[in-house]
């Protein structure tokens, strides 16, 4: 029988994470517990002595919700990170200064949301961040002086929902959404220029476009887009002309990921992911590197740092079946140092392959996914046949799951679940098509995927028909609690984590900073201000059948949730106490989209354990 995983060690603090080098690359930065909650700590590291764990000292002092966004200015002085208040999303940009330890909070601002727009090595000691502090739907762009802490207003916003900097740190290029669900790729030639359109972005490419970095001369633009194809490529577009050059790409995956030089933002390694990550070399100097990184580790390597003279790079290699290793590799003298993993303790576990697969939806479209089983003995000798199954919804949607290590996915198959993950229609990386095969589609052709999935892993014998759950958080939810609405047959029981369950309200209620992107809303389910749109979305709301939900529920809300509101799940659950429905209902009142602090995470994960083990019954034998 595989032991038992504890669950601090799936969900708690990770012992150590998020490693960043600095500009100079004689120092290491990472996350870590200080006191249970986790803070910024900082220590020496050399090619020749490693790193030294013991002379570590921790550098912020957050006593609350933890540190988990955090980075290096250009100056090698200052660590920058962001911070919310109970999860409310209006994150708060501070600093830390290494030589004198003082800390300061740049942006006191209540309701004020700071967006990072622009780090750059040619101005070591300032910044660009966005502000909704004039607008609040709106960011305009301020330049933060580090030296002195001063903000100075750079650009008010024409109406665009993103902004890119130049290496010499000024804003060049924006983007403009339009109603109809389509954008334009705005640029000016210097600070002072007019602005004016470089691309108009149909509705249709929308989702699968994003604007990377200037080259160093600024006079071009890389780009990824899936003009003129069907999957996301790397272009690199002429800023004076709009044309584009392909870089790279591939027929059936859109590119994930573009590694660039720290200083001349040249493109070197770029990532596709299939049902694993595939690596394509620009920059033949780099094949060596890649070569030596990949020998170190089975798992895909993400380079997710390097020094600004490109030379120490930190890569941690996700594995499915292990803790995330960190490691510093010097492509100087082509050797590699190994730094920590996330989360010793799993090595003491044995842990479950998560596997692809892919299975027909009923219109004929392929969907893919991956199902983590059971490892060793857990299952009681059942192995691969008739478990007890939680289809593990992802939120977004236009996100998608990924292989590697996933705890959700470690928790369900080591209490002997089989753990499917379905990337469903309008989950990203599979195309354009794929991706807008999801418009208009929740609660409809969307679920039809997951509930072909429950079909499939039935069929395939590795189900118990009688024993399936549905889980998730955010769309997750929504899936949950559509499931048990529209579906009430197919699962046994279902956990909803900040789910919303009217899709009506659920638009009227976006924070405002979204309000921009509206149009995407409108498009991809439906505008509550047009009566058959407005039909469609309360037809789609499982809020609207919550009469027919007949299994039990698991509803988890964080009170300060700007993005699913807490009245998305007071809505459900007064709807289920009305209809006589067993359900638990988890209200957090320090935590917004999703649980940061980890004993709300424990506590959370404590009663989803108990939840699933009183429905889905004890593993057979």
């Amino acid at each position: 029988m595989t032991d038992l995983i504890p669950l601090p060690v799936l969900f708690g603090n990770p012992e150590r994470v998020s490693p960043r080098i600095s500009p100079d690359g004689t120092r290491l930065a990472w996350i870590a517990p200080h006191n249970g909650v986790l803070n910024v700590w900082l220590a020496e590291v050399s090619a020749d002595q490693g790193l030294d764990l013991d002379a570590a000292q921790v550098v912020t002092n957050d006593t609350d919700r933890g540190i988990r966004q955090y980075g290096w200015a250009h100056d090698g002085r200052h660590l920058l990170y962001l911070q919310d208040i109970g999860g409310d999303e209006n994150w708060r940009l501070h600093d830390v200064d290494l030589q004198t330890m003082r800390r300061r909070d740049l942006t006191p601002f209540d309701g004020v949301q700071t967006q990072l727009v622009g780090i750059e090595p040619s101005c070591p000691d300032e910044i660009l961040i966005g502000l909704n502090k004039d607008n609040p739907e709106l960011h305009d762009v301020y330049r933060v002086d580090l030296r002195t802490g001063e903000l100075a207003k750079e650009v008010d916003n024409p109406g665009f929902i993103g902004w890119l900097a130049d290496t010499n740190l000024t804003v060049r290029a924006g983007f403009r959404p339009h109603p109809d669900g389509s954008l334009s790729v705005m640029v000016r030639d210097s600070g002072r220029a007019e602005w004016r359109e470089l691309l108009a972005v149909p509705a249709d490419d929308a989702l699968s476009t994003d604007a990377i970095a200037f080259s160093q001369d600024g006079t071009s633009l890389l780009m990824i887009s899936p003009a003129g194809a069907e999957t996301a490529r790397l272009v690199r577009v002429d800023v004076a002309t709009g044309s584009a050059v392909v870089l790279a790409g591939d027929p059936v995956a859109d590119v994930s990921g573009v590694k660039v030089h720290p200083v001349t933002n040249e493109p070197q390694i770029v990532t596709v992911e299939k049902a694993r990550a595939e690596y394509l070399v620009l920059d033949p100097a780099l094949a060596a590197d890649l070569e030596a990184i990949r020998a170190l580790h089975p798992g895909d390597p993400a380079i997710t740092n390097a020094d600004d003279s490109d030379r120490t790079w930190l890569v941690a290699f996700t594995n499915d079946t292990g803790p995330v290793p960190y490691f510093a590799y010097d492509r100087q003298t082509g050797r590699s140092r190994f730094l920590f993993v996330h989360q010793p303790e799993l090595s003491r576990y044995e842990l479950a392959p998560m596997e692809p697969f892919e299975f027909q939806a009923r219109d004929g479209l392929t969907i893919h996914g991956y199902v983590t089983f059971p490892a060793g003995d857990t299952a009681g000798g059942a192995g691969r046949s008739q478990l007890p199954a939680v289809v593990d919804v992802h939120g977004g949607p236009w996100v998608r799951d990924s292989w590697g290590f996933d705890p959700e996915a470690q928790w369900m198959a080591n209490r002997g679940y089989l753990c499917v993950q379905v990337n469903y229609r309008g989950s990203t990386g599979y195309g354009k098509a794929f991706v807008n095969a999801g418009d208009r589609e929740w609660g409809a052709r969307m679920q039809d995927d997951l509930s072909d999935a429950v079909a499939f892993i039935i069929d395939q014998g590795w189900a118990d028909k009688n024993r399936v759950a549905i889980y998730g958080g955010s769309y997750g939810g929504y899936a949950a609690l559509a499931g048990a609405a529209f579906t009430p047959d197919l699962y046994r029981c279902a956990v909803d984590i900040v789910g919303p369950s009217n899709l009506i309200t659920l638009i009227k209620t976006i924070p405002p900073y979204w309000a921009p992107m509206i149009s995407q809303y409108h498009r991809r389910l439906g505008d509550p201000d047009d009566e058959n749109d407005k039909e469609l979305l309360w037809s789609r709301s499982p809020l609207s059948v919550a009469e027919r939900i007949r299994i039990p529920m698991l509803i988890a809300q964080g009170a300060n949730d700007p993005r699913v509101k807490q009245a998305e799940s007071e809505q459900i659950v007064a709807a289920l106490r009305k209809a006589g429905i067993d359900y638990e209902y988890m209200l957090f009142p320090d935590e917004g989209h999703g649980f940061a602090k980890p004993q709300n995470r424990l506590k959370f994960y404590a009663a989803a354990d108990q939840f699933l083990s009183k429905h889905l019954g004890p593993v057979s034998g």
